[in-house]
């Protein structure tokens, strides 16, 4: 009947590494000496294996177990263990990880100075009414031998199939839910022989911060907040384990007499990810020191309490949340219930609710929304981590690496892997803080450069003077010069090949997003490339030509590839230089590899496999466009909030029945009758009424007022149609898209989106 009970098979040897490690910490707690280490061991079943010998085997170097102890571990109903400070929560632990995996389970254990090893085999195909199993008595070679073996035979085919098949999967899953204990005890858990890691967190360094608004409103948001609340002691009952004030007498839940006065305290960090990932963010919580929640994103969505039919509200992530999250964290709740599968804590506790309200506060996380429905500014430190780091655009105001042009979430990603794998040089945060520098530079340089190339390096005096109907200047006579002696100059020594590309190695600087293994399985082959692009001069060939990519073989697989951005096929045709590197590079995989394949096929694959980024799919280019649009009527109607009766008047029948209908289906509003008295229409009005409202009212939105270009800051009409009409095209091309229901959008249209929707994004005045 216990084996009947629901538990993974993960979550069958957890229970009983549980025991292990209570008996480990108890050691620790107790400052005994303690020889052998503190180890414990999964053994797995063998694929070559019989399925009659097939056994799961846990080993612990613990102290071992007295026969009385013994007999009541292996008891269904009994636990040594309380409720409050150990994993081993539930007596019946044993009972059910045991009597899920097989039917036959031979527990041994021995203490140091004992003779032999003692133990208990329980047989479930031979236990008789009486419930007595067979004790086993085993000589020992060394008295100082100490510690408990677990034994699990006559598997079950399901999980015995799933043992063998799921080594790493298995070993993956038990480094993260005791990666705390691993990280900061001196425990080690070995499955199959093979050293379970624990998976720390990638995050940003304690020192990083941004910061949120201007003046003296401004505020510094560290990427890491530690979070340590003692809270008052309180009276645990030891029978049922209510928490309750001190001084009733007996448990105010279930009566009883055994009540333990203990301390609470809700301690870890909350933090920022130095990647975006599409699960793995949120928050961990911990009891005991083993992971009971990982990945919680509960506390990022908010329901109005006075509104029952409201809709819950995810506050986190909101813009592009397609591209997933990266705010974490690792808090411990020792003194707060778990269910008994250890998979969820008891959300109706008091303790919980307690927890929540201290790390997100009451309202909701993000200010405007806070204002709006009646709430102060919510300062709890998740609140704070949401303002400050809710937007992913690359650069120090948001903390996101970038190549100058754009946030380079898949190549962070793929960093965040060679930290888990151990790479040294990923350890600390240095490679995603140096291109978060990098981009600054790159995209302050690339704006730098665009003002020149439109301002003429002297001034058309000519011009100003017949503007001003004085005429042109007239020539002024000169003396000629004296002749100088010219001195023939000394033939330069050509430049060897090495020296060409040490050259360009040192006045060039590193292109993360392509920078990177490109190849395909199938071929076998592939190239480790670090791509360059060079800040001066002009790239060469081997034979002194011009050329856009110059690939530079290193030695085995390794490859540097440089870009010249002032070759024209980039700077005048706007070829991509990820195209014409592509290129490049199936040319050297194509011989490599001795492939078949067309350069075009390879090239298209190697795009497809190496940078899935730049494919334009309907589905994220869509995402983005929608999120930018709603980003965009958030900030219009912050600036029409003083007469939002002339952004409604713009309105015809039936946008205002497409209002009402989004509106009332998104649970924000129970009502529509005060429809145009303030301007919470705007974020539910039609993508194009957006483009509508911007020609008709520009001087709101232009300016820095939510775009940057100019309108009213310029005086002559041409000037200002022309700022209007760049940000009204950008804006138009986002909302047919966003707004467009039928058929599927063509590779162009879709093209045509993406572009606009990064020119858009970056005519935004960025927040503060």
């Amino acid at each position: 009947m216990l084996g009947e009970i629901e538990f993974d098979e993960w979550q069958c040897v957890a229970e009983l590494l549980d025991n292990a490690f209570d008996d480990f910490t108890e050691i620790q707690r107790s400052g005994e000496p303690w020889a052998g280490g503190f180890r414990a061991s999964v053994t797995l079943p063998s694929s070559a294996a019989r399925s009659d010998d097939a056994q799961v085997v846990i080993a612990d170097t613990g102290r071992g177990m007295s026969y009385e102890t013994l007999e009541r571990a292996v008891s269904a109903g009994w636990s040594s263990n309380n409720r409050f400070d150990k994993l081993g929560l539930f007596g019946m632990g044993f009972n059910v990880s045991t009597a899920r995996l097989g039917r036959r389970t031979r527990v041994l254990t021995t203490r140091v100075g004992d003779d032999e090893w003692i133990g208990v085999e329980i047989d479930l195909d031979r236990i008789q009414d009486d419930f007595e199993a067979v004790d086993i008595r085993e000589p020992k070679n060394d008295p100082n031998e100490h510690g408990t073996r677990i034994e699990i035979s006559r598997l079950y085919a399901p999980r015995r199939d799933w043992l063998r098949r799921n080594e790493s999967n298995l070993s993956q899953t038990l480094g993260r839910v005791y990666s705390w204990l691993l990280d900061n005890r001196p425990f080690e858990l070995w499955v199959q022989g093979k050293r379970v890691k624990p998976r720390r967190h990638c995050r940003w360094s304690d020192e990083r911060l941004v910061t949120f608004g201007t003046g003296a409103k401004a505020e510094k948001i560290p990427a890491y907040i530690p979070i340590d609340e003692k809270l008052d002691d309180a009276e645990a009952c030891q029978d049922c384990g209510n928490w309750q004030h001190p001084g009733h007498g007996v448990c105010t839940q279930c009566g009883g007499g055994v009540l333990v006065a203990r301390a609470r305290r809700i301690h870890g960090w909350l933090g920022v990810q130095r990647h975006l990932h599409k699960r793995e963010f949120g928050i961990d919580f911990l009891r005991n020191g083993r992971k009971i929640l990982q990945w919680d994103q509960s506390l990022f969505q908010w329901k109005n309490p006075d509104n029952p039919l409201a809709a819950l509200d995810v506050e986190y992530p909101v813009e592009l949340a397609h591209q997933g999250g990266r705010l974490i964290g690792e808090i411990h709740l020792d003194h707060v219930p778990v269910t008994y599968q250890k998979d969820a804590f008891e959300y109706g506790d008091r303790s919980w609710r307690g927890a929540v309200q201290l790390l997100r506060g009451e309202g909701p996380l993000l200010p405007d929304k806070a204002r709006k429905a009646g709430y102060e500014q919510n300062d709890s430190p998740l609140a704070q981590l949401v303002r400050g780091y809710r937007r992913n655009d690359a650069g120090l105001r948001y903390l996101t690496p970038g190549d100058g042009k754009r946030p380079i979430h898949e190549e962070t990603r793929k960093w965040a892997e060679r930290f888990h794998r151990g790479d040294e040089e990923y350890q600390s945060d240095d490679i995603w803080w140096d291109a978060v520098i990098r981009h600054e530079s790159e995209n302050k340089q690339g704006k730098v450069d665009a003002a020149k190339a439109n301002t003429p390096a002297t001034a058309d005096e000519d011009a100003v003077r017949d503007a001003l109907g004085a005429g042109p200047r007239k020539p002024v006579a000169s003396e000629p010069a004296a002749p100088q002696p010219v001195s023939a100059p000394a033939a330069p020594r050509p430049e060897t090949a090495q020296e060409r590309i040490a050259r360009y190695t040192s006045d060039s600087e590193s292109v993360p997003r392509l920078s990177k293994d490109f190849g395909l399985p199938s071929m076998g082959a592939f190239l480790s490339v670090d791509t360059r692009r060079l800040k001066n001069g002009s790239l060469r060939d081997d034979h002194g030509q011009e050329t856009p990519v110059l690939l530079v073989q290193r030695g085995g697989r390794e490859v540097t590839a440089f870009l010249d951005p002032r070759h024209q096929s980039l700077a005048v045709h706007g070829i991509d230089e990820s195209e014409l590197l592509l290129g490049e590079i199936a040319t050297v995989l194509r011989v490599k590899a001795d492939s078949k394949l067309t350069l075009s096929s390879l090239v298209a694959a190697l795009r497809v496999e190496c940078l899935p980024d730049s494919i334009v799919r309907v589905e994220a280019v869509t995402a983005e466009a929608r999120e930018l649009m709603a980003d965009i009527r958030e900030r219009m109607a912050a600036k029409v909030g003083q007469d939002p009766g002339r952004a409604f008047q713009l309105l015809d029948p039936d946008e205002v029945t497409a209002i009402e209908n989004e509106m009332i289906a998104s649970g924000r509003v129970s009502g529509t009758n005060s429809l145009g008295e303030t301007a919470d229409f705007i974020p539910h009005a039609p993508a194009l009424f957006v483009v509508k409202l911007l020609e008709s009212w520009p001087e709101a939105f232009m300016d820095g007022h939510v775009f940057t270009g100019p309108y009213t800051t310029v005086s002559s009409p041409s000037a200002r149609r022309l700022s209007l009409a760049r940000t009204a095209g950008y804006l138009t091309d986002v909302a047919t898209l966003t707004g467009f229901s039928g058929g599927a959008a063509s590779p162009d249209q879709l093209q045509r989106t993406r572009l606009s929707t990064r020119l858009l994004a970056d005519e935004l005045v960025e927040e503060r």
